[in-house]
């Protein structure tokens, strides 16, 4: 839903008191800088990458990346061989937080692959070369097909989410893996009850906010794509605690369960899946240690780690959450998080 991530992820953390926030809509740019992204052929910079016998350092911009076309007569640019598909290529949509993280780890683990990053404008395209992603516009047909594919776009600003990720699926081979990155929230459970990877989902028509997300995934799975129901994505700058520091009081009740997941953890497992190769499955992610809303600022008070003091919850009649429990997946996948809990990533005990 930078998550559903974002990705994702747009999770059920701050329920109704916070609309789902996973990424930014970006502002358009027309510096000839980021416009040149979208008129330099994709086709040229994954030949010339793989023309090359050079390694590509850790995190460094691969040779024939889009800044190195710079200056380069477009002569130059049409004689270059025609692109091919890799064994491990990875179209990313929605190359936010959770998509540039996916990026940074695929690259360690596969340093000879393409990784395109598929956006609405070109306002961060720059951004993306530096960090070794080759640019792309939504709409824009790539040089070829994907073995890989991971949709990390936020259901907004779109009108059509679920064509959106048909989109996606025309731009994947059907080999190796498609991954949907999606949220917990169409989990049907709001008593602070259990919850895992097989429980019921909130039926079509209830909410227009889990509607769209089980319609999207529905489109994923019907493809053999799988999905990632993600939990409250976080990190030092982003996640729920950010924002309940920033307004300092929140009209929501402190008693309310939330389920959260590091963006690397979710980044590690978004891997792991794709990696696998699977067709037609869903996923959870999360991170086994559900908190309340006042568990959660209590441990960021005790942290030391926020200038800002957070003043407290006042509601009392808004829904409640779920536990989230995901051992199913980690069994599977052989996955565990990095950060096992919120209180580990802060450095403290609860």
């Amino acid at each position: 839903m930078e998550a559903v991530v974002s990705s994702l992820t747009f999770s059920n953390v701050i329920s109704s008191s916070l609309p789902l926030l996973p990424h930014s809509p970006p502002r358009l740019s027309v510096r000839p800088f980021r416009l040149l992204f979208s008129v330099v052929r994709i086709a040229d910079f994954i030949a010339a990458r793989r023309s090359s016998n050079m390694a590509t350092p850790p995190g460094a911009i691969p040779v024939g990346s889009a800044s190195s076309t710079i200056g380069t007569p477009n002569d130059a640019l049409e004689m270059a061989p025609s692109g091919s598909v890799g064994h491990h290529d990875l179209l990313i949509v929605g190359p936010g937080v959770l998509g540039r993280l996916v990026a940074r780890k695929w690259r360690e683990e596969f340093p000879d692959s393409q990784i395109l990053g598929q956006t609405v404008t070109t306002s961060h395209h720059d951004e993306l070369v530096q960090i070794g992603i080759i640019p792309t516009v939504k709409g824009m047909t790539p040089p070829h097909k994907f073995p890989y594919v991971i949709f990390c776009a936020p259901p907004y600003p779109t009108s059509d989410y679920p064509g959106d990720v048909r989109l996606a699926l025309s731009n994947w081979n059907n080999e190796g893996c498609f991954l949907f990155t999606s949220s917990s929230a169409p989990y049907d459970c709001n008593d602070n009850g259990s919850c895992d990877e097989d429980s019921p989902v909130v039926p079509i028509g209830r909410s227009p906010r889990t509607d769209v997300l089980l319609k999207a995934e529905q489109v994923a799975l019907e493809a053999g794509g799988c999905v990632v129901r993600l939990a409250g994505l976080y990190n030092e700058n982003k996640g729920a605690h950010i924002y309940w520091l920033e307004k300092g009081t929140i009209d929501a009740r402190p008693d309310h369960i939330l389920n959260l997941i590091h963006y690397e953890d979710a980044a590690s497992l978004s891997i792991a899946i794709l990696k696998k190769n699977l067709r037609g499955r869903i996923f959870l992610g999360c991170d086994n240690h559900p908190l309340s809303r006042q568990e959660v600022m209590d441990l960021v008070g005790k942290s030391g780690k926020f200038s800002k003091k957070f003043v407290g919850f006042t509601g009392t009649s808004d829904p409640l959450g779920k536990r989230l429990n995901n051992t199913k997946t980690r069994k599977e996948l052989g996955w565990e998080p990095k950060y096992r809990s919120f209180a580990e990533f802060l450095g403290v005990t609860e």
